[in-house]
């Protein structure tokens, strides 16, 4: 009996001693049980890509932002309970999906700008990759097939996503390749719902742009919460509102290969950041 107490009190010192395994506040992964989506989340943001499974519905290369409270990670959860119920993460649970992409940017993606034109990709991404995967970090790659963006110019498009925990931002550094011309207009930036009745305030500078409007377009469950949306595009040769596209842009010119780098977030007035001009600020000092 003697032994036995003294093995389980030694069992008890080595768990005690053992190095915690740190939180993870971080996730990006595949999700094929959802039409092929690749989800993103850190402990204060979420979203996700489409992939190849829905091209149709829609074929867009837009950021799909997802509300949520600060805290745990949640896309896990909502995914599983989706398989039983659809539109589970169309309603609230500490937050949900309640933004409209379409066939746009999104929430921060980008695309070549040609004549006036955002010429997006004609997929979804096909391919993808996690180039590491930390409890407070992970970098993942998206793969764009080559599509004719306009007549002669093909391009094709690998993705990088940094996600760090605690930020309400990501980090993108996109590698465009393309034949037909030496440098290419590309456009950082997101859709503007001023034509669903959404109300918008607007703010920006030389390198970004934010914007504060309602969180919801859609009749599932309407979110009365408000969103924060903005992109942060260091050297950009112009910012602007444009209303032909409806959609804010950050325009850069880049060679074929060239590193395009720009930051893309969001925030929930049901969390930490309530107000417009709260989101502003956190937008310059990025």
């Amino acid at each position: 009996m003697k032994r036995l107490f003294l093995i389980a009190l030694a069992a008890v010192s080595l768990a005690a001693c053992a190095p915690k395994q740190a939180e993870q506040k971080v996730l990006a992964r595949f999700v094929p049980e959802r039409s092929d989506d690749f989800v993103f989340e850190n402990n204060l943001i979420a979203g996700r890509f489409y992939g190849k499974a829905i091209e149709g519905n829609p074929t867009s290369p837009g950021v799909d932002i997802w509300v949520k409270l600060p805290g745990q990670l949640v896309a896990d959860v909502w995914y599983a309970e989706a398989q039983k119920d659809p539109q589970y993460y169309h309603h609230n649970h500490d937050g949900k999906d309640c933004y409209k992409v379409a066939v746009s940017l999104g929430g921060g993606a980008s695309a070549p700008l040609i004549d006036g034109k955002l010429c997006l990709p004609a997929t979804n991404y096909h391919e993808w990759e996690v180039l590491e995967q930390g409890p407070e970090k992970v970098v993942f790659v998206l793969h764009y097939p080559e599509w004719e963006a306009a007549e002669g110019i093909k391009v094709s498009l690998d993705k990088q996503v940094t996600v760090c925990a605690d930020s309400y931002f990501c980090r993108v550094d996109d590698c465009y390749k393309f034949s037909g011309a030496e440098t290419l207009d590309i456009a950082a930036g997101m859709i503007r719902h001023g034509a669903l009745q959404t109300i918008e305030a607007e703010w920006q500078s030389g390198d970004r742009y934010a914007i504060w409007e309602h969180a919801s377009d859609q009749s599932v469950e309407p979110e009365d919460g408000m969103l924060g949306v903005a992109v942060v595009l260091p050297g950009a040769r112009e910012v602007r509102a444009d209303e032909a596209l409806d959609h804010c842009l950050c325009v850069k010119s880049v060679k074929s290969g060239e590193p395009f780098t720009y930051y893309f977030g969001s925030c929930w007035s049901k969390g930490d950041i309530q107000t417009p001009e709260a989101w502003f600020e956190a937008v310059k000092k990025i």
